[in-house]
């Protein structure tokens, strides 16, 4: 299925760049304007094309270290800085302000910075992508509440990380299946915002390799929110990944 999948995103781009560089070749030899349109055309193609083998290639390497807990740590409120900093001027074109709060006396966190960066640059994009013009994204980094917890280790510290935006929401029946590669709630607004539909898989199995979970929660018409909840620390007990053959002694 995940080769079919990335197969059908793969040829819709390439048909597109084959059909441009024939009316090049052939009808818009002659005709400047027309090249002009063609190839601003294939250059949006080839940067879709670019931005799905990018998001593979992330998907495939976080998957193989996986089951290696990360040990380095990292400093979340900087990450936040970095990423917001760098998607500043994308929420700018859309009117968009892009408001951050950080709780006092934040523990570092054990993990891997590349892939908190890349799962927190996933979940604001998208933010920015469906909350609504004119509105603001908020980023928060807190203490995690025992609610926030769910099948986690209650003998550990932990921290949320949460996006929140102000868009359209997603329907309920949405939600379970938000994390599975390829899945769009809207296909056609997906693509032509540029979604290559690995982003939140990417947050997800970065998430398992952090030892963390991820919630989301959504109202129709108010928006959604995403919470990265990660440990403080790692201990021995939770360094298997719930499910897996290890933890099931498979």
């Amino acid at each position: 299925d995940f080769v079919t999948n990335a197969s059908h995103e793969l040829r819709t781009p390439i048909s597109v760049l084959l059909g441009c560089v024939q009316t090049l070749q052939g009808p818009a030899r002659g005709d400047p304007e027309a090249q002009v349109e063609f190839i601003d055309m294939m250059e949006g193609q080839a940067t879709r094309m670019a931005r799905l083998v990018d998001d593979l290639l992330s998907l495939s390497r976080i998957e193989l270290y996986e089951h290696v807990a990360p040990s380095d740590n990292v400093d979340l409120p900087q990450i936040v800085k970095e990423v917001v900093s760098a998607l500043d001027q994308k929420a700018q074109g859309r009117g968009i302000r892009i408001e951050v709060n950080f709780a006092e006396d934040l523990p570092n966190v054990p993990g891997d910075k590349d892939d908190i960066y890349r799962a927190l640059q996933n979940l604001l994009e998208n933010a920015l992508k469906y909350g609504a013009e004119n509105s603001t994204v908020t980023t928060t980094i807190e203490i995690a509440a025992e609610d926030q917890l769910g099948q986690l280790p209650r003998d550990l510290r932990y921290v949320a990380m949460s996006v929140r935006d102000q868009g359209d929401g997603i329907a309920p029946e949405h939600l379970p299946r938000l994390t599975e590669r390829f899945y769009r709630v809207d296909d056609d607004r997906s693509r032509e915002l540029g979604g290559t539909g690995l982003g939140l898989a990417i947050v997800k199995h970065m998430v398992n390799r952090h030892r963390g979970v991820l919630l989301v929660d959504s109202v129709m018409g108010e928006g959604s929110s995403f919470t990265i909840v990660l440990p403080a620390r790692i201990e021995p007990s939770v360094m298997r990944i719930p499910g897996s053959a290890a933890d099931t002694g498979r």
